[in-house]
């Protein structure tokens, strides 16, 4: 086997470590930052040592057969330790160092006892994907494989229970994150249990080695993919959704800023429109460019027109706030052809400014509803209407 799927995974891991590393540098206090990256950093290295040519290398540079074995699993009793830490410190509670520290130390006993049965046993054949069923009857060596799978699936077993009983008392993007890290647990978990069945048959005379060398590498590449998602999601899905609503607002925004274009144009009122920026930016680009316009308009608003148009939309619909926003529609449209008409008044026909259709109107009223956008209308000098809060 070339260690493709080992590679992989390590990769995907050790992506979402680099992620992670700028919050940990600013934060490198923070127990629950260092618990995250502590899984993922040494979830990829159990995969970067299991791959058969990164074991190859160890054996033969240390010049001790198998010395890569004790070493991938004292990797993965390490992975299974920081996951039940990322666990303890995602809940949080009143004992929460102590029960962190409780699991740290009942891993090292087990980090201990590999060291331990790796030295007083005998494994002079290398074997670079196979070692488990191969050695599984061999004194000490065997204890050794069934005491790292065993710390494995315990892990395994209790980060699986714990996230999918959270997921039932949050919602969200947490809940997402759970239920995510909770599968990939159960991948991992499939790792540890076709391992010791392959174990166990070899015990009684079969051979099923072919588990331990296909189903458990594809089921941990699996959890491994799983559980970078799931841990990144809480922290990369509050930004995308923050995106997304500022894309949405940024074309909503798109009518008014083009009804203002011939204003921004002429009075150099829009900024450089910013390169490669994410939707917040580009939002904030474009709310300046209406403000600035707004701001310039001020002089032209019509409070007559105000009134009149606010009080027949609120009777038509009912809805104050939409009848505020078509008022403030048609006032902004009509203070746009003002100012146009004493720039170049022989050129108001094709102007930019010129009167709107009545879809455009309601697309500028669409814009402006529920937009911070009003407000700023309204402190205007000389913007609010009679009767207008």
């Amino acid at each position: 086997m070339n260690g493709t799927i080992n590679y992989v995974s390590c990769g995907a891991l050790w992506l979402g470590l680099v992620v992670k590393a700028p919050d940990l540098l600013r934060h490198r206090h923070d127990p629950y930052l260092r618990a995250i990256c502590g899984v993922l950093g040494l979830a990829g290295l159990c995969f970067f040592l299991g791959a058969p040519p990164t074991v190859a290398c160890v054996n033969g540079v240390s010049g001790v057969p198998n010395l890569a074995a004790p070493l991938t699993y004292a990797s993965i009793t390490a992975y299974s330790a920081a996951a039940q830490v990322l666990i303890v410190y995602w809940r949080g509670g009143p004992h929460v160092h102590r029960t962190a520290r409780r699991w740290v130390v009942c891993y090292a006993f087990v980090l201990l006892g590999i060291a331990v049965t790796f030295a007083l046993g005998d494994a002079p054949v290398e074997r670079r994907t196979d070692l488990d069923t191969y050695y599984a009857t061999t004194p000490y060596i065997a204890e050794m494989i069934v005491l790292y799978l065993a710390g494995h699936l315990a892990a395994a077993g209790v980060t699986l229970v714990s996230s999918l009983r959270w997921a039932r008392e949050v919602d969200g993007w947490l809940r997402a994150s759970l239920l995510t890290l909770g599968v990939g647990t159960l991948c991992n978990a499939g790792y540890s249990v076709s391992k010791l069945a392959a174990v166990a048959a070899r015990w009684s005379g079969r051979d099923w080695s072919v588990i331990g060398t296909r189903v458990s590498p594809a089921a941990a590449g699996l959890g491994a993919l799983l559980t970078v998602v799931g841990v990144l999601i809480p922290l990369a899905g509050p930004r995308l959704t923050e995106w997304q609503r500022s894309w949405q607002t940024y074309v909503r925004l798109e009518p008014l800023e083009r009804e203002l274009d011939g204003v921004l144009t002429r009075r150099a009122l829009r900024l450089p429109r910013p390169r490669r920026a994410s939707p917040t930016t580009l939002l904030v680009w474009r709310q300046t460019s209406i403000h600035n316009g707004l701001s310039h308009l001020d002089p032209y608003f019509d409070r007559s027109l105000y009134d009149r148009t606010h009080d027949a939309a609120l009777r038509t619909s009912g809805d104050p706030a939409r009848a505020e926003a078509t008022a403030w529609a048609a006032v902004i449209a009509a203070a746009v052809r003002d100012e146009s008409d004493r720039v170049q008044p022989d050129a108001a026909a094709w102007l930019p400014g010129a009167a709107p259709e009545p879809a455009a109107l309601v697309r500028i009223a669409d814009a402006l509803a529920g937009s911070p956008l009003v407000s700023a209308a309204r402190v205007c000098r000389g913007a609010t209407p009679t009767g207008t809060a």
